[in-house]
């Protein structure tokens, strides 16, 4: 007697800010060193009261995502500048979850 059991898997897949804010930044088509992005992107972080773990640790994060992006295509390394891509939005929750849904 062989029994199926069928694995349901949930995953609560909360919104990624520090990607998100990386995304809007890098789509106004501007170069940016990473100092300089960095910036912006805390800052929008803290109007967004989405600062969590220290700059510091905020500051790894952001260019280890960063990084991804670039791994992905979505955001151009230029020396040691970042220039996002026309694709570069593919990279935000909320595309993300148009396409979970579309699945």
């Amino acid at each position: 007697m062989a029994t199926s059991t069928k694995r349901t898997r949930f995953s609560r897949r909360l919104p990624d800010h520090v990607t998100d804010e990386l995304v809007n930044v890098l789509a106004e088509k501007t170069i940016f060193g990473f100092n300089d992005l960095f910036e912006r992107v805390f800052a929008n972080l803290k109007l967004r009261n989405a600062v969590s773990g220290g700059e510091e640790m905020l500051r790894l994060r952001a260019y280890e995502k960063l990084q991804n992006l670039v791994t992905r295509g979505l955001v151009e390394k230029i020396g040691k500048e970042y220039k996002g891509t026309s694709r570069v939005h593919e990279a935000s929750s909320t595309y993300m979850a148009a396409q979970a849904e579309v699945d």
